[in-house]
C-alpha cells in the first residue's frame, strides 16, 4: 500500500516542484526588497514589476510606447534575424559537413568570424546599414548563424560510416547519400541548433536595439536604466525571458512531433 502511494504521489510532487521553486524565489525576492536588505533604487520587487506590467499595457509613458509595441518590434527584429540565420546557416553547415569543396572554401572564413562577439559588429553595422531595422537584423543574424552552422556540420559528420558504405555498395550517388542519409541523420542536431540559435538571438536582442532604437524590449531596458527605473529594467528583462521561453517551448514541441514521425 505504501509503495503504491509513493508511486502515485511522486509524479505529482515532481510536477509541482517548478511552481514551488519559482514561488519561493519570488517570495524571497519580494522580502529582500521590502525588508530593506536590497534598496528599491537597485532592484524593484516583483509586486511592483507585476503592477507595472498591467500599467504598460495602456500607458506609453515614460518610454514612449506601450508594452505591446515594444514586444512586437522585438519579435519582428528577432524573427527576421533568426529566420535568416536558419536559412543560411543550416544549409551551409550541411554542405560543409559533406562536400569537401564547400568545407575548404567556407570553413576558414567561418572560423575567423566565429569568435567575434556580435556586439563588436555594431560600429561597422552603423556604417553599413545605418540605424534602421536592417542593422538590428544583421546583428541578430550574426548571433544566430554560428550555432546553426556548427550543429548542422557536426550532425552530418556524425552519420554512421557503415550506413554510408552500405549505400555506396548499393550504387547510391553522393547527392543521394547526402539527401537521404546524412540530412535525416543530422536532424536531432539541427533541432538543437534551432534552440541554441534562438537563445543567441534573444541574448543579442538588447545589443541590437542599442542602435538608436525608439521601440523594442531592449530599448525598454535601456530607457529604464537611463531613467533610473529598475522596475522598467526588470519588466523588460522578464518580457525577453518569457518570450524566449515560450518560443523555445514551441520549437521543442515541433521537434518532438517531427522526429517521432520520422522514426515511425
Amino acid at each position: 500500500m505504501g509503495y503504491e502511494e509513493v508511486r502515485v504521489d511522486r509524479p505529482l510532487l515532481l510536477r509541482l516542484l517548478p511552481f514551488i521553486s519559482v514561488g519561493t524565489f519570488l517570495l524571497l525576492w519580494e522580502w529582500s526588497v521590502r525588508s530593506g536588505m536590497v534598496p528599491e533604487v537597485l532592484l524593484a520587487p516583483p509586486s511592483q514589476v507585476f503592477s507595472l506590467f498591467f500599467e504598460k499595457l495602456s500607458e506609453p509613458n515614460p518610454d514612449g510606447a506601450v508594452l505591446a509595441v515594444h514586444a512586437w518590434t522585438s519579435l519582428q527584429e528577432a524573427f527576421l534575424g533568426y529566420g535568416l540565420s536558419l536559412l543560411v546557416g543550416i544549409p551551409l553547415g550541411l554542405a560543409m559537413g559533406w562536400f569537401r569543396i564547400v568545407e575548404g572554401i567556407a570553413r576558414p572564413i567561418f572560423e575567423l568570424i566565429r569568435p567575434i562577439p556580435p556586439i563588436a559588429w555594431i560600429p561597422l553595422t552603423v556604417f553599413w546599414f545605418g540605424i534602421g531595422l536592417t542593422g538590428k537584423v544583421f546583428i541578430i543574424w550574426i548571433a544566430g548563424i554560428v550555432p546553426c552552422v556548427i550543429n548542422a556540420y557536426v550532425g552530418v559528420r556524425m552519420t554512421q560510416p557503415t550506413l554510408i558504405q552500405m549505400a555506396r555498395t548499393y550504387g547510391a550517388t553522393d547527392w543521394q547519400i547526402f539527401c537521404q542519409l546524412c540530412v535525416p541523420s543530422a536532424l536531432p542536431m539541427i533541432f538543437g541548433a534551432l534552440q541554441i540559435a534562438l537563445a543567441y538571438c534573444w541574448t543579442n536582442l538588447v545589443g541590437a536595439e542599442l542602435l538608436a532604437a525608439d521601440t523594442g524590449l531592449g530599448y525598454l531596458i535601456t530607457m529604464g536604466g537611463r531613467l533610473g527605473r529598475p522596475d522598467i529594467v526588470v519588466l523588460g528583462m522578464v518580457c525577453v525571458g518569457l518570450s524566449g521561453a515560450i518560443l523555445g517551448f514551441i520549437i521543442d514541441i515541433i521537434e518532438k512531433r517531427l522526429l517521432a514521425g520520422i522514426r515511425r
